[in-house]
Parts: structure tokens; C-alpha cells; sequence
């Protein structure tokens, strides 16, 4: 049930931010990157702050490639997405956060998948075509 909870809710989120305009802003998806990234710093502090100082590197560096991404070529953040996805499998074993939910990684991997595959299709729909 994540699974389908996370591509629906970032399918939702995504196409609600084209229909309403907001990621005409290039700015949009690095903040998205952002936000996801930024969860696992949430459930640090939950946890008791044990984590905290590697969830800090980790978040720092999605931080940076959201940042670079932004200022050169989105899809670099629609890897990045797609690489926070797949970070999301093998958190635990990389960082033991106690307060990170049971059900979040499956989760956060489908938000994340579906995000930068949402993203991917958005920039090759906006590439001019050859006539």
C-alpha cells in the first residue's frame, strides 16, 4: 500500500503543479528535491538526534545537487530524485535513524520514482522537436 500511496500522492502533487502553473518556476522541483531530502533529518530529531549528524550529510549533499541541478540542468534533479529513491532502499543499513517509520522507504521510494519520472516526461515534453 506505500507503494501506491507514494506514486499517487506524487502524481497527484506533480500534476497539480503544472495545472496550477507553479512549476513554470525552474526552482520548483529543486525545492521538491529538498523537501524529500529533508524528512530524514524530521525523523533524526524524532528519534532522539542519534542520527542526526550523518542524516545531516546526507541531506547536505542532496541539498548541493538540488542547488547545481538548479542553476545547470534539471535533469540533474530528476536523477537526484530518482537517486533519493533509491537511497531510500538501503537507508537503514547505511544510517540507523530510529525514528524513521516502518513503511516510510517504500514510500519515499515510490514519491520519489514517480516524482522524477514526472519530472523526466515534463522536460522531454518541453524539448522543441526537429521539423
Amino acid at each position: 500500500m506505500e507503494y501506491v500511496i507514494g506514486v499517487a500522492l506524487a502524481l497527484g502533487a506533480m500534476v497539480f503543479a503544472t495545472m496550477s502553473g507553479f512549476d513554470r518556476d525552474r526552482s520548483f522541483y529543486p525545492v521538491v528535491l529538498v523537501v524529500v531530502a529533508s524528512y530524514y533529518e524530521l525523523f533524526a530529531v524524532m528519534g532522539g538526534g542519534h542520527a542526526l549528524a550523518l542524516e545531516t550529510v546526507a541531506f547536505a549533499a542532496f541539498v548541493g545537487i538540488s542547488v547545481v541541478g538548479f542553476k545547470t540542468n534539471l535533469w540533474i534533479v530528476a536523477a537526484a530524485l530518482l537517486a533519493h529513491g533509491l537511497f531510500d532502499v538501503v537507508h537503514g543499513q547505511i544510517i540507523a535513524n530510529t525514528g524513521v517509520p516502518a513503511w516510510w522507504p517504500m514510500f519515499c521510494l515510490s514519491f520519489d520514482a514517480a516524482a522524477a519520472g514526472y519530472l523526466g516526461w515534463r522536460l522531454l515534453a518541453a524539448r522543441p522537436r526537429a521539423a
